[in-house]
């Protein structure tokens, strides 16, 4: 058979915004030569894999290649990592997926290596077992799932309408559009954490003909556009199963370097199931992690029948000059439409404190939890349109700010208020709440003042947008277990006082906070027995119109 070499530049294309640059992954040298199957590592960290003609031949006609066969050893100690990106890179090349081999461990140190998942892959009852201890380069995935496909800019459009129905081009299928205009700043955060915003970002789907999805609209406009990229979209589902993945945390000290040692999703059209995920090591100090599964830039993920874990949360100095606790995630969503979780759960208690909320997204559509137990919902810098069902949420709760319709139905949350506005973000939503079938136990059962819905907006600050709370909420069928209130308690309130200096018509807002418009309330009750109210500052929220049924 004649020598064929295949030099592979795997280069993961990214956008501008949000979050740390990505590396560029590794890259490979394929051959198939009459010599045995190998892999080696030569002085400029490329890796060469040959594949004896004779085990060509059987992988191809098994489909599928084990970790094993290009020299992983899978006893817990040998670092495995150049066998696993060799594996998955000769597995992406001939189109044939990649089985870990049962009941081993595979050890994989700091080595700045990423192996890209083209294929099916099927981590089975394997361990993996991931030292950030000591890292070259935290920013690397150590699994990065890729499309062949490449990202193109759109030439000829020079503007966008919010809600606008279709868009002056043709595509080769349906891409992932991601628009921005650099000129306008939104999301300019208040607090400990407060920064100057973000460039105004969207993302919508648009088929062949220009179409955008209606379940996706776009939610700005855009009178400039300096830069429109299309992602086009995998057809075919990409299946990641198994694998029982543990972080050895790292020791770094408390500030925000986020690590990136996870699995990456940058692929439209992705299924993982039956995936764990745990964390050892951690100690006094650590920097926080970016999501042990980090989905961003695609559309149409789900996450089913996942076990993931929470990190413990550390403190260092904000941007304002004052201690904060960092957020450390094991789930992070960006630029993402149509993501799942569905029978999820995670290791350690969704009350305890000590550790973070468990999810982080920015810039999504349609995000979903479905049966699942998590200690938080977050959305940062917007989502539009979300829906928890039959869940559970323990100690952070649900936090959001964003668009569209917010749904939570057959779902108990044990956080401090049932939904939380984010404060930092203007405390916004331009749209409705529906609650329905609901159990709220307020700050998981300790006494405290209730409040359904919380936040604050002063209406001193710009945000980058005009604040608004949800224009309607509907409540049907919520049980408040207050039970266990403190002295003096009023009962339940629908708002918590967003803005206790508002108490008379004297006060001015120079960033007008538009407030709910009218509350649907049916069959709400309470351990206490007391009647839910509207605030501690009626004055605020007087043109609310209640509605009982």
């Amino acid at each position: 058979m004649k020598y064929v070499l295949h030099l592979l530049f795997f280069t993961l294309c990214t956008f501008p915004a949000q979050a740390q640059t990505e590396p560029i992954s590794d890259q490979l040298v394929i051959t198939s030569n009459e010599q045995k199957t190998f892999v080696w590592e030569d002085e400029n960290r490329i890796l060469h894999v040959n594949v004896s003609p004779k085990d060509l031949d059987k992988f191809q006609h098994n489909g599928f290649i084990r970790y094993s066969a290009f020299g992983a050893k899978g006893d817990g100690k040998t670092d495995d990592i150049n066998a696993i990106v060799a594996t998955h890179g000769f597995a992406n090349k001939y189109r044939i997926s990649v089985k870990a081999d049962e009941s081993v461990t595979y050890y994989i140190g700091g080595k700045d290596r990423t192996a890209i998942i083209r294929t099916d892959t099927d981590f089975g009852t394997a361990t993996f077992l991931i030292d950030d201890t000591e890292v070259q380069n935290r920013n690397a995935p150590v699994f990065l799932v890729s499309s062949r496909l490449r990202p193109f800019s759109l030439g000829g459009i020079t503007s966008l309408e919010k809600n606008q129905d279709k868009i002056n081009v043709y595509l080769p299928g349906t891409c992932l559009i991601t628009v921005t205009n650099s000129h306008i700043k939104r999301y300019i955060r208040f607090g400990n954490n407060q920064n100057n915003g973000s460039p105004q970002t969207d993302i919508f789907l648009v088929d062949k003909n220009g179409n955008v999805d209606r379940n996706a609209p776009i939610i700005w406009d855009f009178d400039q556009i300096t830069e429109i990229t299309a992602l086009p979209m995998d057809e075919t589902m990409l299946t990641i199963t198994g694998g029982r993945f543990t972080t050895i945390a790292n020791k770094a000290e408390s500030k925000y370097t986020y690590y990136s040692r996870n699995i990456a999703i940058r692929r439209s059209n992705v299924l993982v199931v039956g995936l764990e995920h745990r964390i050892v090591g951690e100690e006094d100090q650590g920097a926080p992690y970016g999501g042990f599964l980090n989905i961003r830039d695609c559309a149409n993920v789900k996450v089913q029948n996942t076990i993931l874990t929470g990190h413990k949360t550390y403190r260092t100095i904000g941007s304002a000059g004052n201690p904060v606790p960092m957020g450390s995630y094991d789930i992070i969503i960006g630029r993402a439409i149509n993501v799942s979780f569905g029978n999820c759960s995670q290791t350690n208690d969704i009350n305890d404190r000590t550790y973070w909320g468990i999810m982080g997204s920015n810039y999504c559509k349609n995000l979903i939890y479905d049966n699942c137990t998590f200690s938080r919902f977050d959305a940062h810098m917007g989502v539009a349109n979300a829906t928890i069902r039959n869940s559970t949420l323990g100690h952070q709760g649900i936090n959001a700010i964003g668009t569209g319709i917010f749904t939570v139905e057959n779902t108990t949350v044990r956080g401090r208020s049932f939904i939380n506005l984010r404060p930092d973000y203007g405390s916004t939503w331009q749209g409705e709440f529906k609650i329905k079938n609901c159990f709220f136990v307020p700050s998981n059962g300790n006494p405290t003042s209730v409040s359904l819905l919380s936040g604050s907006n002063s209406g001193q600050h710009d945000f980058g947008y005009t604040c608004t709370m949800p224009e309607r909420i509907t409540i049907e069928n919520l049980h408040i277990d207050d039970a266990n209130h403190p002295e003096n308690y009023k009962g339940p309130a629908i708002f918590k006082d967003f803005n206790p200096q508002m108490t008379d018509e004297s006060y001015t807002e120079h960033y007008p906070y538009l407030r709910t418009k009218e509350v649907l309330l049916k069959n709400v009750t309470t351990a206490s027995g007391t009647s839910l109210r509207l605030s501690d500052n009626p004055f605020m929220f007087k043109d609310v119109k209640i509605v009982n049924e």
